[in-house]
Parts: structure tokens; sequence; C-alpha cells
């Protein structure tokens, strides 16, 4: 397993939202910094397609559209490094700062480690969901939180965010008659049962390959494969050290 430790590069846009205080408010949910370095107090004209490329169609309405064209203020917002047992905690405390900074000005904010953004109604949703939340609940609303999915690469549709949670990337491969928008749907069903199982089983770190999984008692039964990380270099935001589980094509036959 690779020694890459991950963590969250927040990217906020304020509007009328200073640097300092953004990295209040942060601090105050403990542990995040601000990159003095790029973190700068002048719009970005780059932020609209940087944004559009992360996913933002899923939940930004037109005043959303509107705070990321008008934010005069650019802030990269850091966690430590994050132990893997560790990460999941980290990732619910940044997903309440998220939301308080949003409360305070803030006009839009992504994750630059996974590469997905939400609007402002869907941010402070998501934070609703986690604040009180436990186990399969908490999983559920942190790969929804942090987590970008699906991404379709040939014949595989894959995640990125996990290492942020402390787990593997899933995957799931994909016939071409599923590439509806209910077989899509339904993949993605998949993908999410199985980070859920990912953050919330003990026995999910000793998953080998060739284990089997099923949705349901009576669903098909997949076949589990693991790997390294492959996509993407250690130096990457992205990379995951923890590797990626896949679900293959289900077995029809007899259970």
């Amino acid at each position: 397993m690779s020694e890459v430790t991950p963590r969250h590069v927040l990217c906020v846009l304020g509007s009328g939202l200073r640097l300092a205080d953004m990295e209040r408010i942060a601090a105050g949910f403990g542990g995040f910094v601000l990159d003095r370095e790029y973190s700068e107090a002048a719009p970005d004209p780059r932020m609209s397609g940087a944004f559009e490329a992360c996913m933002a169609a899923a939940s930004f309405d037109e005043a959303d559209w509107e705070a990321v064209e008008s934010h005069d203020t650019v802030g990269y917002l850091l966690s430590a490094p994050m132990m893997r047992d560790l990460a999941a905690d980290t990732s619910r405390r940044l997903l309440a700062a998220t939301a308080a900074l949003l409360r305070a000005g803030a006009a839009a904010v992504k994750n630059e480690s996974s590469g997905i953004t939400h609007g402002r109604d869907r941010w402070l949703t998501l934070n609703d969901q986690a604040s009180d939340a436990k186990d399969e609940d908490l999983a559920a609303a942190l790969t929804a939180a942090w987590v970008k999915r699906p991404i379709s690469d040939g014949g595989v549709l894959y995640s990125c965010g996990m290492h942020l949670l402390g787990a593997p990337e899933v995957e799931i491969e994909v016939a071409e008659e599923q590439l509806t928008r209910d077989g899509v749907s339904e993949l993605v069903t998949h993908l999410d049962a199985l980070a859920i199982y990912l953050l919330t089983d003990p026995r999910a770190q000793e998953i080998e390959d060739g284990a089997g999984f099923r949705l349901t008692e009576d669903a098909p039964r997949h076949i589990l494969r693991t790997g390294p990380c492959t996509r993407y270099d250690e130096d990457d935001l992205f990379f995951n050290p923890y590797g990626y589980i896949r679900l293959t094509q289900p077995d029809l036959g007899p259970a």
C-alpha cells in the first residue's frame, strides 16, 4: 500500500467574506488552515469553468451560478493529512465547516481532492443529514458530500473521493445495454451500497480479490476485484493509496 496520506483541499469563493474570516470559521471546526500561497483576495475568471467541471449541474441553481460569477475572494482551506481511521471524522467536521462558511457569506465551495461541488442548498442539506447521523446514514451522507461518482472510463463506472473517507475507490463493470438513465442509476445504487459497506463493516478491510458481493440476499452475485490506484500519480490530490474495489458483471447462474 502507498505511503501517501490523503488530505482535503477545499476551494471557497467569497462574496464579502475575507480570507481571515474563512480561516477563522474553518479553524473553529478543528485542524483546517488557509493555504496562503494560493488564496487570493481577488476574483478568478476561471472559476465558472472549474465549478462546471465538478458536477455543478447536478445541484446548482441560477443563484449558485450568480454567486460564482460575483465572487471577490478565492480561499483554499487544507485539512491535515488524514490517517485512515480519522478520515471519516475529519470529513464530517469539514462538512460542518462548509455549511458554516456558506452561512457566513461564502459564495460557493468545491473540493479539489475529489473534484466535486454542490449548490448551496445541497451542501446545507448534506450537513443536516450528517450532523446527527451514525453508521450507514452517516456513511451515505459523507459519500454524497465528498465522493464524485459515477465517472465513466470505457466499460467501468468509478468513484473519486473515497480516499477522503479512508476507503478504496468503488468501481463497477458496465455492459453497453446498461448505459441508459435507469441503467446508470441502478449501477450507482450498487456503487453506493459497496461504498457504505466499505465504510461501516469491520470486515471490509479484509476483502480479498475474488470475494463475492450481493446487494441483497437474493440479488445476483458479483465478484470483487481489487487493485492499486493507477488512474492518478501519487502526487495527485485524487490519488487513492487504498486502491480500488471493483464489482464485476453479476453471475446470473445458479446461486
